[in-house]
């Protein structure tokens, strides 16, 4: 018994030393996250910052297509959006077949005449008046033969070999009456419809038939009154009366 007793001491002491050399162990490798942006830690991925500039002088819109191409999770580079500038208004552009009538407002061009060069309206007898030349009848004639009926005039006598060109600056204004918000006169505006006339006076009035109007047109062959749908073009000079409707 004593010598068993002897024996068992060791063992014991021998397991304990064991078991407390377990415990002490180093641990397995610990995964460490990124001490990043709050996208590196959702995402896992570390993403580089994005340059300033490059070197090729592109400014900030290089850096930034540079940062989206180097993006490790495939994004496309951002494509810039084409800027559109609205061209610089000028001289309305005419219908070779529009008539003049009085109320339109002239560019006349001689080249090589700055003394006859002008902006001219057409006065209510129909006419311009021009220098050296005095009044022309304009009314029903259209821009090319008003400007061959001045090169005419300037020829006899005046100037041996005149070019002259005619343009429209502005056309004679339309008229809207009835049920509209402001009835009145209004520039024509090139490509008009009677429902644009109505949108540029007010729009309709709470009484206003909103389906069809009474449009009066003039030209060469005389003139006349039609009730036409609100999608129908107009011309200079006409005249849309907008009527009440009755229930």
């Amino acid at each position: 018994m004593p010598v068993a007793r002897a024996l068992r001491l060791p063992i014991i002491a021998v397991t304990t030393a064991l078991a407390l050399s377990g415990c002490m162990s180093t641990s397995g490798p610990v995964a460490v996250g990124p001490q990043g942006s709050p996208d590196s830690v959702a995402y896992g991925q570390v993403y580089a910052p994005a340059p300033v500039a490059d070197a090729s002088g592109g400014g900030a819109i290089s850096a930034m297509r540079s940062a989206f191409a180097s993006s490790p999770r495939g994004y496309a580079a951002p494509v810039a959006a084409p800027v559109v500038y609205a061209a610089p208004a000028g001289p309305a552009r005419y219908d070779s077949s529009y008539h003049l009538d009085a109320g339109d407002r002239l560019r006349v061009v001689v080249y090589g005449q700055e003394g006859l060069t002008n902006t001219y309206a057409i006065d209510a007898a129909g006419a311009i008046t021009m220098p050296l030349i005095g009044s022309v009848p304009a009314r029903g004639r259209t821009p090319a033969g008003l400007a061959a009926e001045i090169t005419g005039r300037l020829r006899n006598g005046y100037i041996r070999e005149p070019s002259v060109a005619v343009e429209i600056e502005a056309y004679r204004p339309f008229f809207i009456l009835g049920e509209v918000a402001a009835p009145g006169q209004y520039p024509y505006v090139p490509n008009m419809t009677v429902e644009s006339a109505v949108a540029i006076a007010g729009g309709f009035s709470p009484r206003a038939k909103r389906d069809s109007v009474t449009l009066t047109h003039s030209d060469a062959s005389g003139s006349g009154r039609f009730v036409v749908p609100l999608g129908t073009p107009m011309n200079p000079g006409d005249t849309v009366f907008v009527n009440e409707r009755w229930f």
